[in-house]
């Protein structure tokens, strides 16, 4: 496929995979439940750490999560003691467990104390074409409260060269405007032309076989040599393709 063509077909597809639909089978379900933008940033955060794994174990998980901080993010968020946390007690999700989970509440307890939002860091600390020095700096205050060894992997980091495909997703959820209504771009102070493409193994599949992708391991230079190609397809809203990529891997075997 020359330029046009490949554009045209990815059009398509985005238009096949970006709708209502795809919410009921994606972790994106659980921040779907509020409309206060704290709310949705924090259960999208949370599920989005803990997304890898079988869907279906992944929203199983974020219910229970839900459920721990009694169906009220924020307000559990800024109102919970230490007493609260032991509700917390049992919970794992593959390598998450209690004690990270603790960690991650107490750590956006204090974030909270200091921002209106979590899109406030990534404005702070926003200074390339991209978000992924804003990623850095994000783990690096998140970490900043006495953060557990154990708990520090569950932030990846993409000036380490990872893809940090977790936190890719959770901005394109907050950040991408959407018509269609699966992305909820509450953080109106981000542009979505800064965003990048959530790099995992059915996304990477596809896009080396559209030529998309040339580099072999799916790391943080991969995502920027995919962001570059993505750009040139549609400089304004570049990761509108990864529903396009995604359902092509997942539900066309492509």
């Amino acid at each position: 496929m020359n330029h046009s063509e490949l554009k045209a077909f990815l059009d398509h597809k985005v238009e096949t995979y970006n709708t209502v639909d795809f919410i009921k089978d994606d972790p994106i379900q659980i921040p779907h439940q509020f409309s206060l933008k704290q709310d949705i940033e924090i259960s999208g955060f949370l599920i989005a750490t803990i997304a890898w794994g079988n869907r279906k174990s992944i929203l199983n998980s974020g219910e229970r999560l839900l459920k721990i901080m009694r169906n009220s993010p924020y307000d559990f968020i800024k109102n919970h003691s230490k007493s609260d946390l032991k509700a917390c007690n049992g919970f794992v999700h593959r390598t998450f467990n209690a004690e990270d989970l603790k960690y991650f509440f107490k750590a956006l307890q204090q974030l909270y104390q200091k921002y209106n939002s979590l899109e406030d860091i990534f404005v702070k600390h926003q200074v390339d074409d991209n978000l992924q020095t804003a990623i850095h700096h994000f783990k690096r205050e998140f970490m900043a409260f006495g953060c557990p060894e154990r708990t520090k992997k569950h932030i990846s980091d993409p000036l380490k060269n990872s893809a940090t495909k977790r936190l890719n997703m959770m901005l394109r959820w907050f950040v991408r405007q959407d018509k269609n209504g699966v992305d909820f771009g509450i953080w109106q102070n981000l542009s979505p032309a800064l965003l990048s493409c959530p790099l995992d193994v059915h996304t990477a599949r596809v896009a080396r076989k559209l030529g998309l992708l040339k580099r072999k391991q799916n790391d943080a230079k991969a995502v920027k040599e995919l962001d570059k190609n993505l750009r040139k397809l549609d400089i304004k809203d570049p990761v509108k393709y990864d529903f396009a990529l995604f359902g092509l891997g997942v539900y066309e075997h492509f």
